[in-house]
């Protein structure tokens, strides 16, 4: 079978994609893992949302199921003190360094299960140590270009929030958004005409019937 890229879209701030890195481990040989940084913050505020953590009401269930998935998948799960915390600077020394999968893991053990919130100088500090990225970058302009870039580029695949997995096709970009879409990622994978056939074939065509002011 044919190599083929899948593009692991993440915010560091995003406990989901902590349980979706652990599985990717589940992924065919042939699925190789492009982890993708980008600035949740800013594809919500273009799409017109809000993060789950920023609604008051979903805040806590949203803390304890992603610690829960955590545990399916064997995760040990520790939320830093602050939630949701400022990602910007981490996010840069990881786009900036082109993080591959393993410092990326780093990067979120930091962050889910050790607890640590990298969003103050000593915070990213110890983010920089311990994911073996150049403080250096969390200033530097070619990693801030290259975070908008990710990011722009995510929202133009139609990424609306994370973590997704962005797989090109033909014709565009599936987008398999969230750790409880992996099921449906890796049935794609194993079969990428699966939409085109019933029951999903239809669901493009289905029109908006009532919308919110």
């Amino acid at each position: 079978m044919s190599e083929r890229t899948v593009e692991f879209h993440y915010d560091i701030l995003s406990p989901f994609a902590h349980v979706a890195l652990k599985r990717m481990e589940t992924l065919p040989p042939h699925v190789k893992v492009r982890p993708v940084p980008v600035l949740l913050g800013a594809i919500l505020a273009h799409w017109g949302q809000r993060g789950p953590a920023e609604i008051s009401a979903k805040r806590l269930h949203t803390y304890r199921l992603s610690v829960f998935l955590g545990q399916r998948q064997g995760l040990a799960m520790r939320f830093p003190p602050r939630h949701p915390f400022h990602p910007l600077k981490a996010l840069r020394l990881l786009a900036g360094a082109d993080a591959d999968l393993a410092t990326v893991r780093r990067a979120f053990d930091f962050v889910f299960s050790e607890g640590r919130a990298p969003d103050t100088d000593d915070g990213i500090a110890a983010f920089a140590e311990a994911t073996g990225i150049p403080l250096a970058l969390a200033s530097d302009e070619g990693a801030k270009a290259a975070l908008r870039a990710n990011t722009d580029r995510a929202i133009a695949c139609g990424v609306f929030g994370v973590p997704s997995f962005v797989a090109a096709t033909a014709t565009g970009h599936e987008v398999f958004w969230g750790v409880d879409a992996f099921d449906m990622l890796m049935a794609w994978l194993a079969d990428e005409t699966l939409f085109a056939h019933e029951p999903y074939s239809h669901l493009g065509g289905v029109t908006i019937g009532i919308e919110r002011a």
